[in-house]
């Protein structure tokens, strides 16, 4: 019995010893100034003043993040972490008014098609990416503690990746999975699925644990069901 725990200890330090890499900067920088640039350039019927607010408020939070990790997510504080949660809850909040009252214009104009298409197209994108900051924010305490904290004390997961539950199939395989790499999510992984579930409205490789996550994907995934309906509705009318 002995030998058995001393065993088990063994595999939890190894486990609790992180080589996983800090996630980079500029993939998160990047997909936020499409997201801020998409809704910048929306027909001006939609929010023409409030958006230029939205995208001041973006850009603020913005700029002290990247001063506080530049390159790689080794640092957090307090006021980083709040940011960068603040900085996904303000595009994805902006991202729904939006949608709601471009779903209100696509049912009642008959005309000026081809403009509320292209916003339809633009709202869409700006969501999937809105929802993926999301997603990459709450998981697991957000990307520096999916780094940096031991396994056994990180936050419990809102979302099983693939490489969650690869360790027991063929070597190739189970060489790239969480307990065998030390792997974990990064940003392209969140925008991946959440792309994913904005096209089939629903997960795929990629489960919700949480109530949380499964309220967040339910929603994503309904607001781009209703999106394609209308804009194929639309579509039609003007065809016909």
């Amino acid at each position: 019995m002995a030998g058995d725990e001393s065993v088990q200890e063994g595999r939890c330090a190894n486990r609790d010893e992180r080589t996983a890499r800090p996630e980079h900067r500029w993939p998160v920088v990047v997909a936020v100034l499409v997201a801020l640039a998409l809704y910048t350039f929306l027909p001006s019927g939609l929010f023409p003043v409030q958006r230029y607010v939205v995208v001041g408020i973006g850009l603020l939070l913005l700029v002290p993040l990247i001063v506080i990790n530049p390159h790689h997510y080794t640092r957090q504080t307090r006021f980083s972490r709040l940011a960068e949660v603040a900085l996904a809850l303000v595009i994805v909040a902006a991202n729904q008014l939006t949608l709601v009252l471009l779903i209100v214009q696509l049912v009642h104009k008959s005309n000026g098609g081809g403009g509320l298409l292209l916003a339809s197209l633009q709202v869409w994108v700006t969501n999937v990416i809105a929802f993926a900051l999301l997603y990459w924010c709450i998981d697991r305490a957000g990307p520096v503690a999916r780094t940096t904290v031991p396994r056994s004390k990180m936050r419990a997961a809102d979302f099983r990746f693939p490489q969650d539950e690869d360790a027991d199939t063929i070597d190739e395989v189970a060489r790239g999975s969480s307990e065998k790499s030390d792997w974990v999510p990064t940003f392209i992984d969140y925008l991946y699925f959440s792309l994913s579930n904005s096209m089939a409205f629903s997960a795929t490789d990629t489960m919700p644990l949480t109530s949380r996550a499964k309220a967040l994907m339910a929603l994503e995934s309904f607001a781009g069901f209703v999106m394609l309906a209308l804009v194929i509705a639309h579509a039609v009318a003007q065809i016909g």
